[in-house]
């Protein structure tokens, strides 16, 4: 039955590849429309939690930013089948601005290790072969559940020469080693961890629960740390990516303030491009001692 499912999956993706930007957009819009028409899971968790992040919106307001996120949701499912499915160089093509190109090529002169930091928000399929098109890092990912599609990504996100490193004890020890060693990594920073590994601290007027990784390698000292993301242009016809140097606080060996300092900065592009985000992620599924569960 999981094979059936991871070759069904795997004919959507590549079914969505072969459709016309234009449509691809359009058809992830729909998508994400009909989620937040229909009575669905997704568009619960993602009610729930901009009921929590953003208490300060009016019910009309808040169900507004509801479907648009929805809608994004819907066109980051549909861009991205395009680019695991499509030759990196046709995903490249819609990267129209970049903001900060001059604080990688800074990071990457030093010497020193370069850890990429992005968070789900925009596009960071596109991102990532925007990076390895400057590097040859390592990306750390979390394998997803179907070994039909892990295996896809695999081979898809490996296409400009870089490694991929599974969110295992192996590939955590495989990033660590990259760094000291003064590569380059790539990490989503935003996926809940285990209680052992993370902090709960500020984030969107709650605390969440956030990891310790990136700010323990930074503050390891020999690397640098440069927030990517690739956000969607309004008009629909690619993505603006933006690198942003690392605050001095995220380099702090005490861990509260780094990854305080880290949760900061992901706040500030959520704030900048709410509908963007991935709402639909449980991100706060664990709370804090004496805290009701959400989901």
């Amino acid at each position: 039955m999981e094979k059936l499912k991871g070759a069904m999956v795997v004919g959507f993706l590549r079914l969505f590849a072969l459709l016309p930007w234009a449509v691809v957009q359009r058809l992830g819009g729909l998508i994400g429309w009909m989620m937040w028409k229909l009575p669905t899971r997704t568009g619960r968790v993602v009610r729930i939690n901009l009921a929590h992040c953003f208490p300060e919106l009016d019910l009309e307001a808040r169900e507004g930013l509801v479907r648009r996120s929805l809608m994004d949701i819907g066109r980051t499912l549909t861009e991205s089948a395009c680019a695991w499915i499509w030759p990196a160089h046709k995903s490249l093509r819609l990267i129209r601005e970049v903001e900060g190109m001059d604080v990688l090529r800074e990071a990457l002169a030093s010497g020193d290790g370069l850890v990429g930091i992005t968070s789900h928000l925009g596009n960071w399929e596109v991102l990532n072969h925007f990076y390895c098109t400057h590097a040859k890092p390592i990306i750390f990912y979390r394998p997803p559940k179907l070994k039909a599609v892990d295996e896809l990504l695999k081979k898809q996100r490996v296409q400009l020469g870089n490694r991929v490193a599974p969110s295992t004890p192996e590939g955590i020890i495989s990033v660590i080693k990259e760094v000291r060693r003064g590569g380059c990594v790539g990490i989503p920073a935003d996926p809940e961890p285990a209680l052992s590994a993370g902090l709960f601290v500020p984030f969107l007027g709650t605390r969440a629960l956030t990891s310790k990784f990136v700010p323990s390698l930074l503050a390891r000292g020999k690397a640098r740390g440069v927030f990517f993301h690739a956000v969607r242009l309004e008009d629909g016809s690619g993505y603006k990516v933006i690198l942003e140097a690392a605050p001095e606080d995220l380099y702090d060996p005490d861990p509260e303030v780094g990854v305080a300092a880290m949760s900061r900065v992901l706040e500030s592009y959520v704030r900048r491009y709410p509908s963007q985000y991935m709402w639909s992620m449980k991100r706060f599924k664990h709370r804090p001692e004496g805290e009701a569960r959400w989901y």
